[in-house]
């Protein structure tokens, strides 16, 4: 039940320019030897037939490969209940069912509830967002498909109601990554979708595959077989009514390939600025003047490529504090045989940092989707975690799947800045590799380690919950509106006895995926949080003081907060 108060409770390169067969980037360099008495902590174990997580994602259109098969895999953490446990929205493309709504039970286990909640689209799900649009307290999900979008509004008692024409977000085409977020200062929550490509059944054209020795094989096109198209840009009008702004407000200024969104106030001004990371082309940066229009501006603030120039197949974005400087820095991954672009914020540009943190040489070797920059070990460092897949058929791989990569975990270094190598990836080279895609980071079972839920194409789904032992201490900040719905655009500040961090409460990044919106903090050795301060998008804040380790702290609109047992 929602108390509303302060609760303490313990391209794708699919459309790449360049191939991302291993003829094109070096076998991945090995890390460190183990001896059996050695043998390195398992950091995530696939918990999914025991959790009773069981989905597969079927992309099949055709028998020919048809582009939007190679980079759907879409899911999302949404509290749908409001119990404070995540619970999961798988979206399907092409198998029978429709998109399945998993309710965590709580007990570590997830049940099925789709069709008594009516949450089950059965469009060609590319990519979804969560966000309370019509301010009544509960979390609603918008599913970007190819063809007509999906608005599912949440009517509070466990069941959805399909608002997609009322709303105006029914809009034939091809969505990817989506993000709520308050476009123009009003209080209520805009959306923005990011667009692919101008593809459609009737204008396919066949591609061949790569280096496959046999120039009649068919393989997935690179967008520019396509025409370019424009983001959308959507305005609330407060009631969950929402109007296509994108020509007034700047947005379709400029078209792309677009396929990942993160959202913060990158230049300190106040208001909601917007990254999207474009396939082949360059990503932008479109700066907000604070009423809604957008300037695109990564050029100039030195984000839109690498710092040789280079525009790579940006996929997956995720935006984090990684130097603790209170400023959104910015990380976007990229195909095989280009590194990822890790962008320090340094307040009137960024600087790319990725080759200084040692990143170049890890990423280089897979096709990055899923991405993020969390805390799994609770050492207060960020560490790294891609899921991945090729857009090319390998057929010098060795497994049945032609086009699956290992998923890629490296450590936050001690030191700083930089990433280091996990013997053995924590367990996750254990695993089969399988073609994945979208990744949703969220904390399944409320102990403080952050979990993944990896989609994977045409394989089940995989649910890694962190098992790491001796994790730090952590805090888990629930942040609500006056409504009771998950702050989007708050700012929390955790001050520790190991520095501060600084947050902002989000549902987007990573790719096509939405994230628990709780604001994580690892507290490494720290028992308490020396101070807490939280900052709402409209100036109103609260401050705690002390505030133990190692528990979910909900924290109400100012005006009504208060600590209840």
């Amino acid at each position: 039940m929602r108390r509303g108060l302060l609760i303490l409770a313990a391209t794708l390169a699919m459309a790449s320019g360049c191939s991302d067969n291993a003829e094109d980037a070096p076998s991945p360099e090995a890390v460190p030897a183990t001896t059996a008495s050695e043998k390195p902590p398992v950091w995530f174990e696939d918990q999914s037939t025991r959790c009773s997580v069981t989905f597969t994602c079927d992309t099949r259109l055709h028998d020919e490969p048809w582009m939007p098969e190679v980079i759907v895999g879409a899911a999302a953490a949404v509290d749908f209940d409001d119990d404070g446990w995540q619970d999961l929205y798988l979206l399907q493309a092409s198998g029978d069912g429709g998109n399945r709504l998993l309710r965590n039970l709580g007990d570590g286990t997830f049940e099925d509830v789709t069709v008594a909640s009516g949450a089950g689209d059965t469009g060609y799900g590319s990519g979804v967002a969560v966000g309370d649009v019509d301010g009544d307290g509960d979390q609603d999900v918008f599913i970007a498909n190819l063809g007509d979008d999906v608005l599912l509004k949440n009517d509070g008692d466990g069941t959805f109601t399909d608002a997609s024409s009322d709303s105006g977000l029914s809009t034939p085409g091809w969505g990817t990554s989506s993000s709520f977020f308050d476009a123009d200062g009003d209080g209520d929550l805009d959306l923005f979708v990011c667009r692919y490509v101008d593809w459609s059944p009737e204008t396919v054209l066949p591609c061949l595959g790569v280096n496959v020795g046999d120039m009649e094989t068919r393989d997935y096109c690179k967008p520019s077989r396509y025409p370019e198209t424009s983001d959308i840009l959507y305005v609330n009008d407060g009631s969950g009514k929402f109007t296509d702004v994108s020509e007034s407000s700047g947005i379709s200024s400029v078209t792309g390939y677009g396929l990942g969104i993160g959202t913060a106030d990158f230049d300190d001004d106040g208001d909601v600025d917007l990254f999207v990371a474009n396939d082949t082309i360059p990503d932008r940066l479109w700066k907000n003047d604070g009423t809604g229009n957008f300037k695109e501006a990564g050029f100039a603030m030195a984000c839109d490529r690498d710092n040789s120039g280079l525009a790579k197949a940006g996929m997956g974005v995720s935006v984090a504090d990684l130097d603790r400087d209170g400023r959104p820095d910015l990380i976007v991954c990229n195909l095989r045989g280009e590194s990822d672009s890790l962008y320090l914020n340094k307040g009137t540009h960024f600087q790319d940092v990725t080759t200084l943190a040692g990143l170049s040489k890890y990423s280089y070797h897979y096709t990055r989707f899923g991405l993020g920059l969390v805390d799994f070990d609770n050492d207060g460092m960020l560490d790294y975690f891609s899921a991945n897949g090729a857009v090319l058929a390998d057929p010098g791989n060795p497994h049945e799947d032609k086009y699956a990569h290992s998923n890629l975990l490296l450590r936050g270094s001690s030191t700083g800045l930089g990433f280091e190598a996990i013997p053995e990836m924590g367990g996750l080279d254990a695993m089969t590799p399988r073609t994945s895609r979208g990744a949703v980071f969220a904390d399944f079972n409320n102990d403080g380690g952050m979990d993944i839920l990896v989609m994977n194409r045409d394989a089940p789904a995989r649910l890694l919950m962190n098992t790491l032992p001796d994790r730090g201490h952590w805090l888990l900040l629930d942040v609500r509106d006056r409504a009771g719905a998950p702050a989007i655009g708050a700012r929390v500040e955790v001050k520790t006895p190991n520095g501060t961090i600084i947050d902002t409460v989000r549902t987007d990044s990573s790719y096509i995926a939405a994230r628990d919106h709780r604001v994580h903090a690892g507290l490494a050795d720290a028992t308490q949080a020396e101070h807490i301060r939280v900052v709402w998008p409209d100036g109103a804040s609260v401050e705690l003081g002390s505030t133990n380790a190692d528990q979910v702290v909900r924290v109400a609109y100012p005006a009504d907060s208060e600590v209840v047992d």
